[in-house]
């Protein structure tokens, strides 16, 4: 039986962050980082069934073309998604009355929509990035049991060495994107690339205000590694901890990032959400397709 302090079930059987109970959410997830972005998806589903929310997490349940779809909001993070990510697992694999985790297993589509920054200068804003690995520099990971035996370690190591990463920080981690989501996401407007998820949104992606940086070249470092035939695109904060999590979980996951700055030729656009609509009218087509 898991306790009481390490699995918190709220007084009406929902789980303890996310509000939702067993039975309330789909097979089929997109994650998304700002709690207003499911207000717009929801809007797009042919019917809802369920709307939850607590502090940044709001949920919405309906169908699309058919199919069963939640979206869920996670706030901005990896630290959000350690809780998110737990809380859908223990969902559909543990029963919250019993604290007993249920027999066989159920495998979650998890899809985050996100918004970021490039890296590369051939990249234009407005670009898709499709990320087939995820680099974690939150160091998340190491908490949990496992954490190799997910992880690409020689690309891990190729990338230490390159940048001269400091033993000081947390040893990034990098693990793959779901393969069975990536087939449905191949065509040319999807634009294939490696992505870093953050631990900020300042010094950790290189921007200095009135501090400055401990690793001042970073970003020029980040353009020009490569390996094999694999290059670092963007940035974001959250989709490594999605990968890593849902690999030990056995979960399915997949990150898409509309690019809305370029951190190379300095470019960016604020009113991006008429690209984001687009972008979010693709993904459901292509996850009900």
């Amino acid at each position: 039986m898991i306790g009481e302090s390490e699995l918190i079930v709220n007084d009406d059987g929902s789980i303890f962050h996310l509000h939702l109970k067993p039975g309330q959410l789909a097979d089929t997830v997109l994650l998304v980082g700002d709690p207003g972005r499911v207000a717009m998806i929801g809007s797009r589903l042919d019917s809802t069934e369920l709307q939850v929310a607590n502090r940044e997490f709001v949920t919405v349940t309906g169908r699309y073309h058919g199919r069963r779809i939640s979206v869920v909001s996670t706030g901005i993070g990896t630290d959000n998604i350690d809780i998110v990510v737990n809380e859908l697992d223990a969902l559909v694999n543990i029963d919250l009355e019993k604290r007993e985790i249920l027999p066989g297993h159920r495998s979650l589509n998890l899809v985050r929509i996100g918004t970021s920054g490039g890296l590369q200068r051939d990249l234009p804003v407005g670009s898709w990035i499709v990320s087939h690995k995820s680099v974690g520099f939150d160091g998340m990971l190491s908490f949990y049991e496992g954490r190799d035996a997910v992880s690409d370690l020689p690309f891990e190591a190729a990338f230490r060495k390159f940048t001269e990463w400091p033993a000081s920080f947390p040893s990034p981690y990098v693990v793959d994107a779901s393969p069975l989501l990536l087939g449905k996401f191949s065509s040319p407007e999807f634009i294939p690339g490696v992505n870093i998820s953050a631990p900020g949104f300042y010094g950790p992606q290189g921007r200095t205000l009135r501090i400055g940086l401990a690793l001042p070249h970073l970003n020029e470092k980040l353009g020009a590694f490569s390996f094999g035939d694999y290059r670092i695109t963007n940035y974001e904060m959250e989709s490594s901890a999605i990968y890593g999590l849902s690999r030990m979980l056995g979960h399915e996951a997949l990150t898409i990032c509309l690019l809305i700055a370029n951190r190379m030729t300095r470019g960016a656009n604020e009113s991006y959400h008429t690209q984001m609509e687009r972008l979010v009218e693709a993904v459901l087509n292509r996850l009900t397709s």
